[in-house]
């Protein structure tokens, strides 16, 4: 039987008080092991006036406006209590809806980490009257919901047909119970929320092993990730016990051996069990669960993520390294990006060393989840898909569910539930610590207060729009203690000072560290240089995404309907404008593309690297000078044009354009002598630019000047960046092999 998911049943269907102090429900009972790095609380860390805290009030505002008793309606009339006049929802929590009551869980979430994060005594008071009317809804055998009991029996039974997917919204109610009692302290939260378990321990008990992995081919949700964390919370092992029930082995057991077998499979159906395979090995220190998330991570980042951050396509995951050939309008679900953050935030504690992590939540954060929610609406409202087709343009709501953004009382998507989540934890990410260690993982304007410590870090800057960052430290402090910072793999010559004095700053895609006796008023600055870098789609080096730094850039068409990808003329590319099909047009941060049809994918000429195969550089221009006599030489893989080969033919052999400067590779005065300096000019039609590729088997080739007989080479074998590329006699040396590597 095929995996029942909301969209394939659905889709059939269809044809202000800010606090000093926030109190919670104290540490959690059990430990986490495998972990080395850790997230400071919620209410430690405010974002200041900047793009993120714009988004966090557009949600905070819709949070203190929405009516809760509208939202408690479905689970009134479902256990028979008076819903007191309330108008009931429309979209995916209208009464008739299958899975009504999804969204209730995440509001109450969004709400307790408004409380933690703001001290918002609105959101808290919402959060706490919702408790209170759920708890008179809750049945005496603990059940809670705004569908019928006989909907679990059915799934149980393999019977179900309605379109439910039951153990999917008693996730998300669960989860937001949670929340409350964790972030809020309600000792009422608790209750409810050990009472539902305490029935899903029951229901799920009674079946087999065989009927549980029969069950789950249904959405669940992140049951698993949700009973541990009750068992992380309370120590007791019988909700450990439970949460392994829900896991998936025809998902768990691909992955366990590393083994890519999305394709075709509901993506966000799989993520929030990866992210309880990440919390299982917390808390059972299994190793099996860290490697199927891990692999799950690096098999979905690698392979199924499009240049925004986001994946799946119609909500599906397609074939691995699938990307130009779907590029259309139902592209990223939102609440994949969303949860694919939870699960590197999850992940990257077990391996703070991998700046890789942060480098796509960098990408995901700023390129997808930011710009999902509509920066013209007052109450933050979201698109459920970001479009990626040429001409596409936000606020796509899904074709059973209805509407374009998603609205106040109108549509509940997931997305929506996920919109006010993840709005609402923003700063949860930017700052960690380990002993007295802190690590700065993400550069947005904030404020740390590392109360345990007695120590403030304000983090100033207008990243990515600028590519500077200061941190600023104050408080009380002694002793020698360290400051990781992490340098993103998309920069080069990265710098960081402390008090005006450079310090020594490691490669991109690492972190630097920098330990040393720390004083109140020392200042941290942090340059990260951007540049343009064109990022090819996996599966077509001929199309590709703008960049610059960590933001994509997409090109502004207004109204004007787009049937293709433009042509974009590579040397064009400037942060702020190119030309595509032979015209200008304006290039614009992605997420600040509202209301114009864009386009983020472009037709290039496919073009090259030329890696040399003795040093492993890269063949490049001196300074990325565009003038005649610019000089070749090997570099550091810095992604730059300048490195970037366009492949003429021209008869038997091919010319070498590059991409920066326009001009091609010859020979100085058309020497034909051993040593003789490689450099960029005009191209005139002398002989000396012409060169035959010399096929030496795996990728590798001799490349024969057609003036010289000579081969292109580095000066000496030199491995050092910035050698001089030159021509030289075919000696059998390992520096006159080269790779064309297609970008």
């Amino acid at each position: 039987m095929l995996p029942v998911t909301r969209r394939s049943i659905l889709g059939a269907a269809a044809g202000g008080a800010v606090l000093s102090m926030v109190p919670t429900a104290g540490p959690a009972a059990a430990a986490e092991t495998g972990v080395s790095a850790y997230a400071f609380p919620l209410g430690q860390v405010r974002l200041t006036a900047g793009r993120l805290m714009d988004n966090q009030t557009r949600t905070l505002n819709y949070l203190r406006f929405v009516d809760v008793n509208r939202l408690l309606y479905v689970f009134r009339a479902n256990h028979g209590q008076s819903t007191g006049g309330a108008a009931a929802n429309g979209g995916w929590d209208a009464p008739s809806f299958p899975f009504r009551s999804h969204v209730q869980g995440h509001f109450l979430t969004a709400w307790a980490q408004a409380w933690a994060v703001l001290g918002d005594t609105v959101c808290r008071d919402k959060a706490t009257y919702m408790v209170a009317e759920l708890a008179k809804c809750q049945a005496s055998n603990g059940y809670l919901s705004g569908f019928p009991e006989s909907d679990i029996t059915a799934v149980h039974n393999r019977t179900l047909s309605n379109g439910n997917v039951p153990y999917y919204c008693i996730h998300k109610t669960l989860a937001g119970l949670l929340d409350v009692w964790r972030l809020i302290g309600s000792t009422q939260a608790r209750d409810v929320v050990l009472r539902l378990a305490a029935w899903v321990d029951t229901r799920t008990a009674a079946l087999s092993a065989s009927q549980m992995q029969a069950m789950l081919q249904t959405e669940f949700g992140g049951m698993n990730a949700v009973l541990t964390d009750l068992y992380q919370q309370t120590g007791d092992a019988r909700w450990l016990t439970v949460a392994r029930r829900f896991d998936h082995a025809a998902v768990f057991d691909p992955l366990a051996a590393g083994t890519d077998s999305l394709n075709g499979l509901h993506a966000n159906t799989q993520v929030p069990k990866w992210i309880g395979a990440a919390r299982e090995y917390k808390a059972t220190g299994t190793t099996r669960y860290r490697d199927i998330a891990r692999n799950a991570w690096n098999l979905t980042v690698g392979a199924h993520t499009y240049a925004i951050g986001g994946n799946s396509q119609a909500e599906h995951f397609r074939p691995p390294n699938a990307i130009a050939g779907y590029l259309t309008n139902d592209t990223c679900e939102h609440c994949n990006t969303v949860n694919m953050l939870r699960l590197t935030n999850e992940l990257w504690v077990t391996e703070p060393d991998r700046a890789a992590y942060f480098d796509y939540y960098e990408q995901a954060l700023l390129n997808h989840v930011l710009g999902a929610q509509n920066r013209n609406d007052d109450h933050g409202h979201v698109t459920y898909f970001t479009p990626l087709r040429p001409g596409g343009r936000r606020g796509v709501g899904p074709a059973w569910g209805g509407g374009t953004w998603s609205t106040d009382y109108g549509t509940f998507w997931c997305c929506q539930g996920t919109g006010v989540e993840v709005n609402t934890r923003l700063a949860e990410s930017i700052y960690f610590y380990n002993g007295t260690t802190l690590t700065v993982n993400l550069f947005a304007p904030s404020v740390l207060n590392w109360t345990q410590r007695g120590i403030t870090v304000t983090q100033t800057t207008t990243f990515p729009a600028g590519d500077t960052s200061t941190l600023r430290l104050t408080g009380t402090m002694s002793g020698s203690w360290s400051i990781r910072v992490r340098i993103p793999s998309w920069t080069s010559g990265a710098s960081i000072t402390v008090n005006g004095t450079a310090v020594t700053t490691s490669a991109p895609g690492s972190y630097t560290t920098i330990t040393r006796t720390w004083a109140a008023g020392d200042t941290i600055v942090v340059r990260l240089p951007m540049r343009i870098v064109l990022r090819s789609a996996n599966d077509n080096p001929g199309l590709q995404a703008i960049t610059y730094g960590p933001t994509v850039l997409a090109g502004n068409y207004g109204d004007t309907a787009l049937t293709s990808p433009p042509s974009l003329t590579v040397s064009s590319v400037t942060r702020t404008t190119a030309t595509a099909n032979g015209a200008a047009v304006n290039l614009v941060p992605f997420y600040d593309a509202h209301g114009v049809n864009y386009n983020v994918y472009w037709l290039t000429t496919p073009t090259y690297k030329l890696v040399n195969n003795a040093t492993g550089l890269v063949l490049g221009v001196k300074d990325m000078s565009v003038a005649n006599g610019g000089l070749a030489v090997t570099w550091g893989d810095t992604g730059t044009l300048d490195q970037r080969w366009t492949r003429i033919t021209d008869g038997t052999a091919v010319r070498f354009r590059n991409v920066n400067s326009g001009r091609v590779l010859g020979v100085q005065d058309m020497s034909t002598a051993d040593n003789a300096v490689v450099m960029q000019w005009d191209d005139n039609g002398t002989a000396d630019h012409r060169w035959t590729l010399v096929d030496q088997g795996n990728g590798v080739y001799k490349i024969r000047n057609v003036n010289s007989g000579k081969l292109l080479a580095v000066l000496n074998g030199g491995p050092a960046w910035g050698v001089q590329v030159v021509q030289e006699s075919d000696n059998g040396s390992a520096d006159n092999l080269w790779r064309l590597t297609a970008v």
